[in-house]
């Protein structure tokens, strides 16, 4: 059976349920939170695997998020992050976010994992802003986070994001160790 020549992803229709569009995420603990949130909802209803993320414009108003859905999808590039990216970048009309000058941030609730990394480099977001840690994601999850650089935080910022982590890491670690004790694989 052959399938269309089309892509069609989509996140679970309990986001705009938990998403606003008309508030300010000021700080980063709330931005962070969001993505936290998204993450447990996740896993909460069986959606896929316990991730989120959020993309913030300059304002601190979502302009989308993103929630693993690999195994839902049947897609190994569904996860959080890059459902955000893209997301955005079609409601943007801009394959590179920051490219007519406004500044993006994504949120998300762990680390990028090797495919999320490479994607972050091009998205076009100024700030990257981090939950959990790849060991926690590995160690509580059970996911192959792959590999990145040595220094994989410095080559974010030599292209000009601005990275910070450990935002709101027991909570974050919190739904990774909720995910990990279900011994489901999304």
């Amino acid at each position: 059976m052959f399938l269309p020549r089309q892509v069609h992803l989509t996140l679970p229709p309990w986001v705009d349920e938990l998403v606003d569009d008309t508030r300010r995420f000021v700080t980063d603990e709330e931005r962070v939170g969001l993505a936290v949130a998204l993450a447990a909802r996740n896993i909460e209803h069986g959606f896929g695997g316990p991730f989120g993320a959020a993309v913030f414009n300059a304002d601190g108003r979502v302009v989308s998020v993103g929630v693993n859905r690999v195994v839902p999808q049947t897609c190994s590039v569904a996860h959080a992050e890059m459902l955000a990216y893209m997301s955005a970048q079609q409601r943007l009309a801009s394959y590179r976010l920051n490219a007519a000058g406004g500044r993006y941030t994504l949120a998300t609730s762990a680390q990028p994992c090797c495919q999320c990394y490479g994607a972050t480099m091009w998205a076009g977001i100024d700030e990257l802003l981090i939950g959990a840690r790849s060991e926690d994601v590995e160690a509580l999850a059970h996911f192959d986070e792959g590999p990145l650089p040595t220094d994989w935080i410095g080559e974010l910022e030599k292209r000009g994001i601005t990275v910070r982590r450990d935002i709101l890491r027991a909570e974050a670690r919190a739904v990774l160790a909720d995910y990990g004790a279900r011994g489901e694989v999304y």
